[in-house]
C-alpha cells in the first residue's frame, strides 16, 4: 500500500553517494525531496537527475535537501554522476527497503510484457518527515518546477 499524505517517511538507512549511509532521521529538521527513478544512465532518468541537480541552489535557498533513489548499486550511481557531471546524493536501494513502502514498486508493461519495476515518483516531506506532496508516474518536463512550487 502506498504512503498517504501526512504519513511519516518510511524508516530507512541506505548507502548513499559518495559512499556513506543516509537515514530518514538525519533528514529531519528541514524539508526534503526524495525522487525515485528506474535506472541510472537511461535517457529520461538522466534528464530528471540533471534537472534536479541544476535546481539544487533553488532548493537550498528554501533549506530543502534533494536525494535521488533507485535500485542501482553505489558503483553504478558513481559512474552515472561522473559521466554526467553532477553530485546530487543518490541512495542505493537494491532490496527496495524504501522503494516498496513508498508504493513505487509497481507492475509495469513494456512491449506487451508485464514486469515489476520502479515507478518514477517524487515525494516532498516537511521538516518533521511527514509527506506533504507526491507525484507518481511523472513526466520530467516541468516537474522540478512543480516540486519547487509545492515547496
Amino acid at each position: 500500500m502506498p504512503i498517504s499524505l501526512h504519513s511519516p517517511c518510511p524508516a530507512f538507512d541506505l548507502p548513499v553517494t559518495p559512499g556513506e549511509t543516509l537515514g530518514n532521521s538525519a533528514l529531519l529538521g528541514a524539508p526534503f525531496v526524495l525522487f525515485l527513478y528506474p535506472r541510472d544512465n537511461t535517457s529520461t532518468c538522466t534528464t530528471e537527475a540533471l534537472a534536479f541537480a541544476a535546481a539544487l541552489p533553488a532548493f537550498a535557498a528554501q533549506n530543502c535537501r534533494v536525494i535521488g533513489c533507485s535500485a542501482d548499486s553505489i558503483a553504478s550511481h558513481k559512474k552515472f554522476q561522473a559521466r554526467h557531471g553532477f553530485d546530487l546524493p543518490l541512495l542505493s536501494d537494491p532490496d527496495r527497503l524504501l522503494i516498496e513502502p513508498l508504493g513505487a514498486w509497481v507492475l509495469k508493461k513494456l512491449y506487451g510484457r508485464d514486469y515489476m519495476g520502479i515507478q518514477r515518483s517524487t515525494f516532498l516531506f516537511d521538516a518533521r518527515g511527514k509527506l506533504q506532496a507526491e507525484w507518481r508516474n511523472i513526466r520530467v518536463k516541468g516537474h522540478v518546477e512543480a516540486v519547487l512550487a509545492a515547496l
